[in-house]
């Protein structure tokens, strides 16, 4: 047998890893270019947003916007899912979904790219989002290098929102703001969206799985996201461990909390937005579970009603931060 080709270890459907270090995929290679959207409403391009740490991103505005010179619209700023190892901005179902967002609010929707585990494990991709949420409101200058940005970005009306891992990353992006606030721009966004986190403990939460298997397979996921480095029960992964005072820090006004009734992490989610309520933070909360759907279905059956349901809510969200 080739050395090369032996294998490390293996998370079913998102990794393959082999003992040379060779990282395989399972899913989620696949990509698309920017133009077409699909959406003819909808322009869409690749932009490096920060050459230092090469950080880039798919960025969206819709076409009516680029008709008026003068029109500002909400930013989103939207990290994609995939346990922190697999897709990219140019996926395909987060190629369809951020344009289907930016169409519907309206709003400039850019889709972050950063760096994936497990040869980059988490915090990596907490540090590339702080560094492109900063990139970001800074490009939203009428002098800025990215012209759509520059010309429509509203850098007061920023929403961070994210699915399942993304969703993860947008919640600590905002906690972060509130401590370390970035120059010029301040201590908080307009909004957050998580979008069926992916949040997670050691303990049984609700009518969680109690089955070792079943957990132990979830475990495994976030032990090779971090590299071993970060327990179950790290704020990462289970921000319900983190002092309330650490919940007061979320950085927005207005949070929306999404997810699914056969989600794997639904009552995570449930958990969240009880935390949240509790713990003082001053904000407005609004909390959606669709009923008789499983994990980011909104990606897998796009074009189902709840998917579009769903989507209009969020958007109707974005509108309104």
């Amino acid at each position: 047998m080739n050395p090369g080709s032996e294998i490390e270890y293996e998370i079913p459907y998102v990794v393959r890893v082999h003992k040379s270090g060779r990282v395989e995929r399972l899913q989620g290679t696949e990509t698309v270019p920017p133009p077409p959207s699909g959406d003819p409403a909808i322009a869409s391009k690749d932009f490096v947003l920060d050459h230092a740490t090469s950080i880039s991103t798919r960025v969206y505005l819709p076409a009516a916007a680029a008709a008026e010179p003068s029109k500002k619209l909400p930013v989103v700023v939207f990290f994609h899912g995939g346990a922190f190892m697999i897709h990219t901005a140019a996926s395909p179902i987060y190629h369809k979904y951020a344009a289907s967002l930016a169409a519907a609010a309206p709003a400039i929707v850019v889709s972050v790219d950063y760096r994936l585990a497990p040869e980059h494990p988490v915090p990596a991709a907490y540090e590339d989002a702080f560094a492109a949420l900063k990139a970001i409101v800074s490009s939203c200058r009428p002098d800025a290098a990215e012209p759509w940005l520059a010309a429509h970005g509203d850098a007061s009306r920023v929403v961070l929102a994210g699915d399942s891992a993304g969703a993860n990353i947008a919640h600590h992006t905002a906690i972060r703001l509130r401590k370390e606030r970035i120059e010029g721009y301040g201590d908080e966004v307009s909004g957050v969206a998580l979008l069926h986190s992916y949040f997670w403990g050691k303990e049984p939460v609700g009518g969680e799985p109690t089955d070792a298997a079943i957990r132990g397979g979830i475990d495994r996921v976030w032990e090779v996201a971090c590299g071993g480095e970060l327990g179950l029960d790290h704020p990462y992964i289970n921000p319900a461990s983190a002092p309330p005072e650490e919940w007061r820090q979320l950085g927005c006004r207005r949070v929306l909390v999404a997810t699914a009734e056969l989600c794997w992490f639904v009552e995570r989610s449930r958990a969240y937005a009880e935390g949240i309520k509790a713990c003082g933070w001053d904000g407005e909360l609004e909390f959606l579970e669709t009923k008789g759907y499983g994990h980011v279905y909104f990606l897998l059956k796009s074009d189902c009603d709840n998917a579009a349901k769903e989507l209009a809510i969020v958007a109707d969200f974005v509108r309104r931060c």
